[in-house]
């Protein structure tokens, strides 16, 4: 029990690392918050500060997910009775809640897809690489980030059910993690699928570097 207390606390600690808004402070000396969308992720980070930016910031999330998901959830300080997947799965929401909700910036941070996304590397590397061509496809097609986020972030239960069908066992656990997760990124993502009805959401675009209002 206390090895899952100690896996849950870190986790949610790595996720609380603001990522974009260090990067805004360090590169510019600026609140990310207070520019583009006011969003502390990857995309108002692209927006704002330009594509490396971006990048670092996207690659940073992911990496968060990752660590949460791959190494943390291997610490042990005493019996573990539950299985291993359980656990991974415990520590990647735990590393999500944590860049969504970040401790260290008031409890205001990212919306969770890179993270999230890092997350599903660690622990379906084929699910994640499936999602994220759909991401892509969508993206591309439509110029919308939420929508493809939303998107593939919908299209997991469905990619797990179909890798099971191919011979690749997929658990209860992962069923019940894809729909956690996908109703946090809905969550997040509720002000975008607001403005993607009234057909007002900003399409993916070079934009000016410029002060919110």
């Amino acid at each position: 029990m206390y090895s899952l207390i100690l896996i849950v606390l870190l986790s949610y600690l790595i996720g609380s690392f603001p990522t974009s808004i260090v990067w805004g402070r360090m590169t510019r000396r600026i609140d990310i918050r207070e520019y583009g969308s006011g969003n502390a992720g990857g995309t108002n980070a692209l927006r704002v500060l330009g594509w490396q930016a971006g990048l670092v910031v996207a690659l940073i999330d992911i990496g968060k997910g990752m660590l949460a998901a791959a190494l943390v959830s291997r610490i042990r300080i005493d019996a573990m009775p539950i299985e291993h997947e359980l656990v991974q799965i415990i520590a990647g929401t735990a590393v999500v809640v944590g860049h969504i909700w970040t401790v260290l910036a008031l409890f205001k941070g990212g919306k969770g897809v890179a993270t999230a996304a890092g997350v599903l590397l660690a622990i379906y590397p084929w699910v994640a690489l499936i999602c994220f061509s759909i991401f892509a496809t969508v993206v591309i097609a439509t110029r919308y980030v939420s929508l493809g986020s939303i998107t593939a972030v919908s299209s997991i239960p469905f990619v797990l059910m179909m890798m099971d069908r191919m011979g690749r066992q997929t658990s209860n656990s992962s069923l019940f993690f894809s729909v956690l997760i996908g109703c946090l990124i809905f969550y997040t993502h509720r002000g975008n699928i607001r403005r993607l009805l009234d057909g007002t959401e900003n399409r993916f675009e070079k934009e000016l570097f410029k002060k919110r209002a």
